[in-house]
């Protein structure tokens, strides 16, 4: 190899070597600056917007040589790498590109050797993360959770070290998991908290004499962590042209006090009817069928013949009829399935043990529950899930619930699984296609099943808990994904799927959808298809998980026997199903392992309306609030403030708020800054206040007007502050467009210093524009 020619200047600090000019040891960006030390055979990378060096005694292993390369990307653009060789002709490419804050690793093996080479894992790229606070004061956040960086067992897909107390923070993940699985461990080192990336296979092949290019890394600087996570997920699905359906509002059968499991034909009739007089209008459009509808032998787990209904059933007039019966209802039909995996044991399948992957000592690749991972690589295993998922769609399912899908990745069963575990990845013999990674095998699984019934079909995905490897594998091939175990079943009730959703919060509505399992508000018995899941009890706790589902977007799942509901627990659904389109954040995401805090901020119309959400998990008394600033509001700024459950204004908020919430309790809190006339604070129809059904507000010539979109039937409330702002306003005339088909305005007596209520009827479903002129006293 030609000998590189190395110039470049620099200054000692300490123990810290810091580049002033290299030649062909520097790239830098915008954001960012990469320098490889040649002597010291580490990279340092510094933000160019704080001046820290963050990134220190980065090692790529064996390299033996530098230089500065263009490199191309067809969604990221032109950038530039460094080019770090290794001796046996394979490389490192670590780039940037304009307008990306983050740096992209990613090496090339080459196989010079005389035979295949067969890689499990690759150790892949370390680095010491330099927040210039001490160790203690750091903690790092993964799939495992809120931990300190020596106590973390590692995490897949990302991994952020933060200083709690600033936010300010390093983000790591992993931009593909297309061939491989990537993970992260952190431990300490040098009074530092230092990273590693790994890259499990199980088996990866590499031909004599090819060039294999692995998964890529991210690394980037954040002032704010929770804004680097947002853009971690951004660029996945800008790689991924990911372009997700528009978020659901489901009801799933399995965990139904009365009908659950499957339910059958006469209740399933009856909840469409149901659903579509009283919760359609309100958001809720599917009505998914869960377990025990298919047919098959029982051997380990569920039955699996899932391309026909089980005889005298809960369906005897087939899955045709059912679907028809809630299509005819306005709504989507559902239907869960677990695509990867059927029972080798099962007389239909005596003739087909091919199809089934296999373990080292040859017998049929099977897990507890699981049953038996198909392979698929196999073609005639590819015709049997392209016929089923046809079949599914045919008799009229458009939206599949999938579960156990970890069974295409052929790995063990790990649930509950959140931190990093010995899956034994790699436990098998070859698949049929042995050129094919488990991971790969298990994408184009996926991608077969997306193929087959188009992108009419939305794809909800179960669950990652169950073996993680099923995470960053489905991202980009799913919509939604069920982000924790099943309701309960870690014993933490409402706040099982909270935790997970909560650290993963940033992935909601841009890789996929997080499910976190359903949102319980009966008030008390026990299902028929999963005991771990009873009556919530108060009211005040039946709010809880709902409230958070709604104010933080996550996907919506209902699992109650809705037609024996009382109306105070419809209320709740009614107020929460709906998706807003705001930026939703963990305020205290760094100092808690489920979050207490979350601001909701929608700032896409003329005027931007914020709610603050506080949530009391704990079972006993809490108060909850930080200062407005934390939060992400305006410092030296007054706020109106009206809580949306207790119907009624809170005192004026400055710079901090503090409330006493009793265990298992919310408040949820919409909040406006206070200027010189009266405004729109808050709404009826919705948690948030505004941000889904205010199309426009506007104030001018002592007039208020607004367009907003109405549920026919539904009460709509206006709740104006500002009356003692600038004088002393009063309401001189309302009005409202469309009487003639209805619709009516009328102004509550007051009984707020300061404020006024306004209820708007309307008989249709319908945007009206509304108008209030007032004049000062």
């Amino acid at each position: 190899m030609k000998k590189l020619k190395v110039l470049f200047a620099f200054f000692v600090l300490g123990n810290s070597i810091l580049f002033a000019q290299t030649n062909n040891s520097m790239i830098q960006n915008e954001y960012l600056s990469a320098v490889y030390q040649p002597q010291l055979k580490m990279i340092e990378v510094k933000d160019l917007t704080s001046g820290k060096v963050f990134l220190k005694k980065g090692i790529a292993e064996n390299v033996a040589g530098a230089s500065v390369e263009p490199v191309s990307d067809k969604v990221f653009g032109q950038g530039r790498a460094l080019k770090l060789s290794k001796a046996d002709g394979g490389y490192y490419n670590i780039a940037l590109y304009p307008q990306h804050a983050f740096l992209f690793i990613r090496e090339t093996i080459v196989n010079n050797g005389h035979a295949a080479m067969n890689l499990q894992k690759v150790n892949h790229f370390s680095f010491e993360v330099d927040l210039q606070k001490p160790l203690q004061n750091l903690k790092t956040l993964g799939t495992a959770g809120l931990l300190s960086p020596k106590d973390n067992p590692g995490s897949y897909v990302f991994l952020t070290t933060v200083d709690p107390a600033t936010r300010n923070g390093v983000v790591a993940g992993w931009l593909t998991n297309e061939k491989g699985s990537g993970v992260f461990f952190s431990d300490t080192s040098d009074n530092r908290a230092r990273v590693q990336s790994q890259i499990d296979y199980g088996r990866l092949i590499i031909p004599k004499g090819a060039a294999e290019p692995l998964e890529t890394l991210m690394i980037g600087y954040f002032k704010d962590a929770r804004e680097g996570e947002e853009a971690f997920a951004a660029t996945i699905a800008r790689h991924q042209h990911i372009q997700l359906p528009p978020r659901k509002a489901v009801y799933c059968t399995w965990y139904s006090e009365k009908n659950g499991g499957a339910g059958n034909s006469a209740s399933t009739s009856q909840l469409a009817k149901f659903t579509a007089e009283k919760l359609k209008p309100y958001g809720l459009n599917v009505i998914q069928l869960d377990d025990q509808w298919q047919d098959g032998g029982s051997y380990n787990g569920p039955t699996r013949g899932f391309d026909r209904p089980k005889p005298n059933g809960p369906y005897p007039t087939g899955m045709q009829s059912v679907a028809s019966s809630i299509k005819d209802n306005g709504l989507t039909a559902g239907i869960w399935w677990m695509p990867f995996a059927r029972n080798h044991q099962d007389p239909e399948y005596k003739d087909r043990q091919s199809w089934f992957a296999k373990r080292l000592d040859s017998t049929p690749y099977e897990t507890k529950w699981g049953g038996t991972s198909l392979d698929l690589t196999n073609p005639q295993v590819q015709q049997h899930l392209t016929s089923v998922a046809k079949t599914l769609h045919g008799w009229g399912f458009n939206y599949f619930k999938m579960d156990g899908l970890w069974t295409g990745t052929v790995t063990e069963q790990v649930y509950i699984n959140d931190g990093y575990k010995d899956d034994q990845m790699g436990n098998c013999l070859p698949l049929y296609d042995a050129s094919k990674t488990q991971i790969e095998a298990f994408r184009s699984g996926l991608k077969l099943l997306r193929e087959t019934v188009g992108k009419e079909v939305f794809f909800s995905g179960c669950c990652v808990s169950q073996n993680m490897r099923s995470f960053g594998a489905s991202i980009g091939l799913v919509d939604a994904m069920r982000v924790g175990p099943d309701f309960n079943h870690d014993g933490q009730s409402i706040r099982t799927g909270a935790i997970r959703a909560s650290r993963l919060y940033f992935l909601n509505g841009r890789v996929w959808w997080n499910d976190p399992d359903p949102s319980i508000i009966r008030e008390s018995g026990s299902a028929t298809a999963d005991a771990a899941c009873k009556g919530i009890g108060s009211i005040t706790r039946a709010r809880l998980l709902p409230s958070w589902v709604a104010l933080s977007g996550q996907f919506f799942l209902s699992s109650d026997w809705l037609p024996d509901l009382p109306e105070d627990r419809l209320e709740i659904m009614k107020r929460c199903m709906a998706s807003h389109s705001g930026t939703a954040r963990p305020v205290d995401a760094f100092d808690r392992t489920l979050p207490t805090i979350w601001l909701a901020t929608d700032h896409k119309k003329r005027v931007q309306r914020n709610v603050i959400g506080l949530f009391n998990w704990d079972t006993t008394k809490q108060v909850i609030g930080c200062t407005t600033e934390w939060a992400g509001l305006q410092k030296n700024t007054s706020y109106y403030a009206f809580d949306f459950w207790e119907k009624k204004p809170l005192t004026e908020i400055n710079d901090q708020f503090a409330y006493e919430l009793p265990g298992e309790s919310c408040k949820i809190i919409a909040v406006r800054a206070k200027t010189n006339h009266p405004v729109l604070v808050s709404t009826s129809k919705h948690i948030t206040q505004g941000m889904i059904d205010v199309q426009d507000e506007n104030w001018s010539n002592e007039t208020l007007s607004g367009k907003s979109e109405i549920i026919g039937g539904d009460v709509y409330e206006l709740r104006i502050a500002g009356l003692t702002d600038n004088g002393n306003w009063n309401v001189a005339k309302v009005d409202v467009s469309d009487k003639e088909n209805g619709n009516t305005i009328q102004v509550l007596p007051q009984t707020e210093k300061g404020w006024v209520h306004i209820l708007i009827h309307s008989k249709n479903d319908t945007t009206v524009q509304w108008k209030i002129q007032f004049k000062k006293l």
